[in-house]
Parts: C-alpha cells; structure tokens; sequence
C-alpha cells in the first residue's frame, strides 16, 4: 500500500514538472521568437560580400501555385546564384512551366536535370544527386518546390552563416490562404511547431527540416555529398545531425519558409503530421514517451490530477484555466510567426486550434502502431534509428 502511494506522488511530481517546464518552453519560444524572426535585412557592401549559391528546386507534379512559387527564385535580389532544377520522369507537367520561365528570365541562370540517380532509397536525395554533382557554387540550398522566397531571403539566410555555421535553414510556416485546411496547417505551424523550433535552435538542439535550407558543400562533400544520406527518409535531420558532431553549428534565419502549396487539404496535411511523427519515434524512441505529454490537453489532464493530488487543487478548474492559458500563449507566438495580420478571425482560430490540439494526440497513437511511410506513389518502412527501406525495393542501401 505504502509502494502504491509513494508511486502515486512520483508520477504526480513528474507530470507536474514537467507541465512547468512546457510553459517555460511557452515562454521562451514567445520571447525568442520576438527576438530572432522578421528582422530588416542589411545589405552587405559590394556584391563579393555574397557568396554564389546553388540552389537545388527538386519537382514532381504541377499544382495552381507553382508557376507563382518558382518565379519568386528568378526575381531574388542577389548578385550570384543558379537554379537547378531536378525532375525524375521526362513526361513530367512541370517541365512545361520551367521551360516557360526560363524563357522568360534569360539572364537567370538555370539548368533542367532530367532522370534521377539510384543512390538510396530516399526518394528527393534520388532526384537531386545529379544537379548537385554538377553545382558550381561552394554553398547549397535545398527548397522544396512548394516554397515562396522574397526578394532579400537569401540575403537574410546568407547573413546568418558565420565561420562556425554550416547550416542555415528556414523555419517551416505558410502563406495566407482559403479554407479550413489553410488555417489548420497555419495553426499547426504557427503554433507546436514553432515553439518546437525556436526552443530548440534557442537551446541549439538539432530541430533542422529540409524545406528550405542553405548548407556549405565542402562539409557535404567531405563527408561523401548527399547521396551519404540516401538511406535515410529524414535526411534532413541527420544532415544537420552529422554537421553538428563535425563540430558545425545550424541556425534559423530571420524568415520563416512560405509553404504555399496549391493542392493542400486536412486528410493529406494529417498524413504529413503522421508520417514526420513515425520518423521522429524512429529517430528519437525517447519521443513517445515525451511527445504527447508535450499535448495541451494531454499534459493538462496529467496536471490537474497531479495538482488535486499534491495541492488538493479542484482538478476541472485547473484543467479549464490550463487550456485558457495555453490557447493565448498559443495565439501570442502565431501573431509572432505571422508578423501581421492573420487571414482569419478569432472564432476560426478558436475552431482550427480545437481540432488541431484533439487530433494531435490521435495522429500520433496512429504513427506509434503503424511504422509503413507512403511517400507520393512509394512506401517504405522505416528501422529504429531512422533507416528505411522500400517495401518493394528497387535497389538496396
């Protein structure tokens, strides 16, 4: 009896603990956030000051937003970069539209790489490896092809690459868009995810993604170019994973990466949810532990009957204040994220943010019990420590 009791309030301490340290997570994230995101780009004087960038734009498919996406890469203000773009399939429809815009904007130069490379099983690494064995430039950036870039953001990203940096990536957000699905994933980026982000390159915890991220090639090349990290479906993580043992720092820029896809709805941005968390547990199996007790009502449940239990706190009103907090903490940091006006009210917000803190929770017992990814046409299942392999395999890592 005396064991049960003892272990009671063990678990009662460790669920309260462990609420204070999310809000203190709340709290840097808000503050960090404030700090670092959205600040004036400063020009460096003279354009040698800029190193020239080789920018990796892997494609597959066509969507309402990329001809709008993609022209953003040929107006960029900065002096020396290329543009190469990677297509595994010759019948492709986007090779019409880079075709066009290449027409378009001569005196941006741009090369169209036709026909992938069987270097691993991970499908992008496949599909860049032959434009980044012919890239010029001794910096490389990877965008993923739904990505909008401004006029200075490569000036923004360059100018966080000091001599102990090697990587300079984007912190995932979205563009301004219609419908449910737009502020849901607004929401989930905004919110979760960005705190996740901003504590962890605060910390200088590796929290890298590869959407839009600008890497030295020599660090690259010294450790055997991309196609090292072929075998692994989260290359980008364990990119920045190696970077860091070599000694190199990773660091956000001040933008955020405008995700503005032109197919996008709920059941397909949950199975991303899905899918990034089964590669999470792969990576880190810490995480299944950690990461729903990181869940507002997860963790707010725990708390409440830990409160009632240590404090005799009323464990409904704790529960109700908790959820309160955590929804303003919540709508502070997205306010934060956007650096304006939100493209949706306050009861949309309410809405979005239920769904997205209910289902979180849902999706992740789904990714815990189900280790199969599905990638566009493909489906691998994935090892512990992050390798995988094809179900049905075309070649061997």
């Amino acid at each position: 009896m005396a064991l049960m009791i003892y272990t009671l309030y063990g678990f009662a301490i460790f669920f309260f603990v462990f609420w204070s340290v999310m809000w203190l997570l709340h709290l840097i994230a808000i503050f960090y956030g404030k700090y670092r995101l959205h600040k004036k780009v400063e020009d460096k004087q003279g354009d040698d000051c800029y190193p020239g960038i080789s920018i990796l734009k892997p494609l597959m498919g066509t969507d309402p937003h990329l001809v709008s996406n993609l022209e953003t890469f040929f107006t960029m203000r900065y002096p020396t970069y290329e543009i190469l773009f990677c297509v595994e399939d010759e019948k492709d429809p986007s090779i019409d539209v880079i075709n066009s815009l290449i027409n378009k904007y001569p005196k941006v130069v741009t090369k169209l790489f036709i026909g992938g490379s069987l270097v691993g099983v991970n499908p992008k690494i496949n599909n860049m490896h032959r434009a980044y064995e012919a890239s010029s430039y001794d910096f490389i950036l990877i965008s993923d092809s739904g990505i909008r870039m401004k006029e200075d953001t490569l000036q923004d990203m360059v100018n966080h690459m000091t001599e102990k940096t090697g990587i300079v990536h984007q912190m995932p957000f979205t563009c301004d868009r219609n419908g449910f699905a737009a502020t849901y994933e607004k929401i989930y980026f905004g919110t979760a995810q960005a705190r996740m982000y901003l504590v962890a390159d605060c910390l200088r915890i590796n929290c890298h993604t590869g959407m839009s991220t600008l890497m030295r090639k020599q660090v690259l090349e010294d450790l055997g170019g991309i196609k090292t990290f072929g075998c692994y479906l989260a290359e980008d993580f364990f990119i920045a994973k190696t970077f860091i043992e070599k000694g190199w720092r990773t660091a956000i820029s001040s933008q955020p990466a405008m995700q503005n896809s032109g197919n996008y709805d709920v059941h397909s941005f949950q199975e991303r949810l899905t899918r990034w968390a089964k590669l999470r547990v792969a990576m880190l199996p810490l995480v299944i532990v950690f990461e729903p007790l990181s869940e507002c009502m997860v963790i707010g449940a725990c708390a409440g009957w830990a409160a009632s239990l240590l404090f005799k706190a009323e464990p409904l009103v704790f529960y109700l204040i908790h959820t309160l907090v955590w929804f303003m903490c919540d709508w502070i940091l997205l306010s934060i994220v956007q650096n304006g006006s939100l493209p949706f009210n306050k009861f949309d917000f309410i809405v979005g943010w239920l769904f997205r803190e209910c289902s979180g929770p849902y999706l992740f017992i789904i990714a815990v019990f189900d280790n199969s990814i599905r990638w566009r046409s493909r489906s691998f299942k994935l090892d512990w420590g992050g390798r995988a392999h094809e179900i049905k395999p075309r070649i061997k890592c």
